[in-house]
């Protein structure tokens, strides 16, 4: 049974300012604890509507039944389990290989997913603007499916990192050189920015490197009915992907 005084501690979690207060964070699914237990993160304590986790002790164990379970989930869907976890403190950020620099990505949904390609790249150091959404959001910690626990994630001020880095920056945007033709370096910064905005231009100024992903005609554009394309441009953990595998391939 989970008491009032626990449901309101939970639910609480979802908002920074009591993950800040508390130094707690929730991660729901089988999957994603799996991963949190395995790796460094410290549990906290265990919330479970059936028996697994047999690994975890009692003392940290709850069995709790399904309508308890919605009661604390931050899930559309509650799963059969949920855990509160202790924030770590921040490790320091190592300035060697690739960095992928994020400047004030607001949507949780897009930072789980970078997050996740970072993992699947090899890149094991991320840092976050200060206007970047929470890492500890629990729809990042989500969408991570646990990669969260192999990147070292850094929130600092911008700027300084990039103007103090003696790692070459590329600045990805949409009138920059082409990703496919430029000669790419092993060591790198390379930012991406806001999903309406772009690269800030606070942290634009003066970057040399400006790369972007060129578009492509469809099949049924010509010169006589012009460029058909009307997209705008591509989002932000898709371009990531992009613009990860081509710094990878030319490794």
């Amino acid at each position: 049974m989970v008491s009032k005084n626990q449901i309101k501690l939970i639910t609480s979690l979802q908002l920074k300012k009591y993950r800040n207060e508390h130094q707690l964070f929730i991660a729901e699914g089988v999957k994603v604890i799996q991963e949190l237990l395995q790796s460094n993160f410290e549990l906290e304590h265990l919330y479970v509507t059936e028996a697994i986790f047999e690994e975890v002790s009692i003392s940290q164990k709850t069995l709790i039944n399904d309508s308890e379970m919605k009661r604390i989930s931050a899930l559309t869907s509650a799963s059969s389990c949920l855990a509160l976890f202790t924030i770590p403190k921040q490790k320091n950020i190592e300035t060697k290989g690739l960095i992928v620099a994020l400047d004030d990505i607001r949507d949780p949904g897009n930072l789980g997913t970078i997050i996740r390609l970072c993992d699947w790249f090899g890149i094991k150091q991320l840092v976050c603007s200060l206007e970047t959404v929470d890492v500890y959001n629990p729809k990042v910690v989500q969408a991570t499916m646990g990669s969260i626990t192999r990147v070292n994630i850094n929130y600092v001020d911008l700027n300084v990192f990039i103007s103090e880095t003696t790692l070459p920056v590329f600045g990805t945007f949409m009138d920059g050189v082409s990703i496919y033709t430029e000669v790419l370096p092993n060591e790198a910064v390379i930012v991406f920015g806001n999903e309406a905005n772009g690269i800030s231009e606070r942290i634009e100024k003066g970057m040399k490197n400006r790369i972007s992903i060129p578009r492509f005609p469809s099949a049924v554009d010509d010169a006589s009915c012009g460029d058909l394309q009307q997209t705008e441009s591509l989002n932000v953990a898709t371009a990531t992907a992009i613009f990860l595998s081509e710094f990878r391939r030319n490794s």
